[in-house]
């Protein structure tokens, strides 16, 4: 009898997407009713199913409506999205998911998510094209030589860097950019291709999970329940440099012991699968010649650009991509490759992340499947409706796995903040807590979930270094333990100093 194999990526996705279809007829139908801004004409929108109405952009209409949100985070474009109404809730007639749905759900999703799509497979391209060059070679071999006996900075300092862009502006699908390059580095270190993957991912999930001055989280969200984005950011602080130097730790001592002994390594049995993959090379006499340290430096350069567009300058995934593909171009010119050579090698890189991408696009299905049953806003529904009377402590923490469970079937964090804070935050006046309780419950239950929510992007970065679900599982359990717990007694302590 064969052994049973742990299913793909693409299939978990279809089974969760088969899951939600079910879950669209047994969960009531229903919607709360949005509001948006009308730049143009000084213009609220009150959208419901059946109709939309304008009303003035005044402060009374913000009063009347019940929404605690000053009406300056609507005028300078602090909240640009529509946010829900409280006590709005309608119940609707189902629309439950068929089968015709469920099937097209998979081709929806990669239609709405062709922006990451295209990037990744631009990602890819440029990575093809680095490869010819044999600039990844000579740079690994260089690297190798300068962390020689002390290869463990380079997962402090790979982590503490991805953490920061997390914090700040929301590092994370651009970090799909990362794992073809820094995978191969990890495993020249003598660690192995999860050590690669915690840095990146974690990194990112952490720095999300507590972000600080992140516009997309930590901001979107504090406007959206009526409170300045600084409030609570102490706590916050306190919570990054708390979890991150946990999971840091965590990291090292599982790459310790892969080092001394690749055996424990919980990926030994595909230890040369993935070299090859990755193409891995011990030669440590390979030359890092002026025109491979230029190529590198303009490779470097794309990413220095992406981060400085998407942090100042408004960019987004239209302008990501076309630094990355500007930067294959100008490495094929320095490297003088030849038209038909760059157009082969630039295809070949981009089919080699296409399960990648496809992943991302299922992915999004599962999304689009809640939204069109319409039992979204029935789970906030009844979520909001549970936390009436509790004691503060049982409060905040059922807050935490509120959104935990939420973010499973709505992982956007700028979706969540703007659909849930002003139908959740009112709900901390009721047990005499600030908002800014409410806030922080949003990013630790989000981020906690995300450590192995399939509709996240875990599977995704998986998917480029050809790792199962299960073995992620279980490198990654202990610490997610870890850090429930540390998140629990962090919220109990401070709603009772």
């Amino acid at each position: 009898m064969k052994k049973l194999k742990f299913p793909s990526a693409q299939t978990i996705l279809i089974i969760i997407a088969g899951f939600v279809a079910l879950l669209t007829w047994i969960i009531p139908a229903g919607k709360y009713d949005s509001l948006s801004y009308n730049k143009s004409s000084n213009t609220f929108s009150v959208t419901s199913l059946k109709e939309t109405k304008e009303l003035p952009a005044t402060s009374e209409t913000l009063n009347d409506l019940n929404i605690k949100i000053p009406l300056e985070k609507f005028t300078s474009g602090a909240i640009y999205k529509p946010i829900g109404i409280p006590n709005s809730y309608k119940k609707l007639e189902p629309n439950s998911q068929g089968f015709g749905d469920l099937a097209k759900s998979p081709i929806k999703g990669i239609i709405a998510a062709s922006d990451i799509i295209f990037l990744i497979l631009i990602i890819g391209g440029l990575i093809g094209i680095m490869n010819i060059t044999g600039a990844f070679d000579a740079g690994i071999a260089w690297m190798a030589k300068a962390l020689k006996g002390r290869e463990y900075l380079l997962i402090i300092v790979v982590t503490t860097l991805i953490a920061a862009g997390g914090t700040t502006f929301g590092l994370a699908e651009e970090t799909m950019a990362f794992y073809p390059i820094l995978i191969p580095v990890f495993l020249a270190a003598k660690y192995d291709a999860i050590v690669g993957v915690s840095c990146i991912f974690l990194g990112s999930a952490i720095g999300t999970m507590c972000s600080t001055i992140n516009p997309f989280s930590t901001i979107i969200a504090s406007d959206a329940a009526g409170i300045s984005w600084t409030t609570g950011l102490q706590s916050r602080i306190f919570m990054l440099t708390l979890c991150l130097t946990i999971t840091i730790i965590y990291i090292l001592r599982y790459a310790k012991r892969v080092k001394s002994d690749p055996s424990k390594s919980i990926v030994y049995d595909q230890k040369e699968a993935i070299e090859s993959l990755f193409k891995i090379h011990t030669n440590p006499n390979i030359k890092f010649t002026p025109r491979l340290k230029l190529i590198t430096f303009v490779f470097t350069l794309c990413f220095i650009v992406m981060i400085i567009g998407v942090s100042f300058l408004e960019w987004w995934f239209v302008e990501m991509t076309t630094t990355f593909l500007i930067g294959a171009i100008i490495i094929g010119f320095i490297a003088k490759i030849n038209e038909g050579v760059f157009i082969e090698n630039f295809a070949k890189g981009a089919g080699d992340l296409l399960s990648v991408a496809f992943i991302v696009g299922i992915a999004r299905g599962v999304t689009i499947l809640m939204e069109d049953g319409l039992i979204s806003d029935t789970l906030l529904y009844y979520a909001s409706n549970i936390t009436e009377g509790m004691p503060k402590g049982l409060f905040t923490n059922f807050m935490l796995f509120i959104y935990a469970g939420l973010s499973f079937f709505m992982p956007s964090s700028s979706g969540m903040a703007v659909l849930t804070m002003p139908i959740m935050s009112p709900l901390a006046d009721t047990v005499n807590l600030e908002r800014e309780v409410i806030v922080n419950t949003y990013q630790y239950g989000m981020g906690l979930l995300y450590l192995i929510s399939p509709t996240g992007l875990i599977l995704a970065a998986l998917a480029i270094v050809k790792i199962g679900f299960d073995k992620w599982l279980k490198f990654v359990t202990p610490l997610l333990l870890i850090l429930i717990i540390t998140t629990m007694v962090f919220l109990t302590v401070s709603v009772y100093l």
